[in-house]
């Protein structure tokens, strides 16, 4: 997410979204944010999931429905596959692509 005041890139730091560069912060819900489960460790998704992300057939592990946002993160090197992260369009439950 970019910064409203100066557009620069937002981190997540203590459940808010802070841009280094002015300052600015701004409140994060639990639907921006997933946890990596092997690490614990928080990484902020793209904002309000809307309407204009891709979305694929797959099934919802938690509530069984049909469709789901998604989008790809490069959470190894360089050198690893990108991880596509689905979003349930339903009930909001976030889980990474089966290998």
């Amino acid at each position: 997410m970019f910064c409203p005041k100066c557009k620069s890139l937002m981190f997540p730091q203590d459940g808010k979204l802070v841009c280094r560069k002015c300052g600015a912060t701004l409140e994060m819900n639990s639907k921006q944010v997933i946890t990596h489960k092997s690490t614990d460790k928080e990484m902020a998704v793209l904002g309000e999931i809307s309407g204009t992300l891709p979305t694929a057939d797959v099934g919802c592990p938690s509530c069984g429905h049909g469709k789901a946002y998604w989008v790809l993160r490069q959470m190894r090197g360089a050198d690893e596959p990108e991880t596509r992260i689905f979003r349930c369009v339903k009930c909001g439950h976030s889980w990474r692509e089966s290998s």
